[in-house]
């Protein structure tokens, strides 16, 4: 317990020290995470909109590969963030 609380101290003192890297770093922190849920979702777009051509079927292959690539993104975004929030 204490050194968890010694830890988080250590955490709070060195963001008040950095505190003009905390601000570039949440905004390339917030465009990371766009890119990552964006990017599937887009490829999911692009991949039912193609199956939807040339299989379709009784369901939209494109709203459910969009569905899909909205969570392997939240997932992707997810991961980075908690990857990041341990470095510190």
């Amino acid at each position: 317990m204490v050194e968890q609380v010694a830890h988080e101290a250590g955490r709070k003192a060195r963001a008040r020290s950095e505190r003009r890297h905390a601000i570039w770093f949440g905004l390339g922190m917030m465009g990371l995470i766009g890119w990552a849920v964006a990017v599937p979702t887009l490829a999911g777009v692009a991949i039912g909109l193609w199956l939807d051509a040339h299989w379709p079927q009784r369901f939209s292959w494109t709203i459910t590969l969009i569905f899909v690539g909205v969570i392997i993104g939240s997932l992707n975004a997810w991961w980075w963030v908690r990857r990041e929030s341990e470095k510190n």
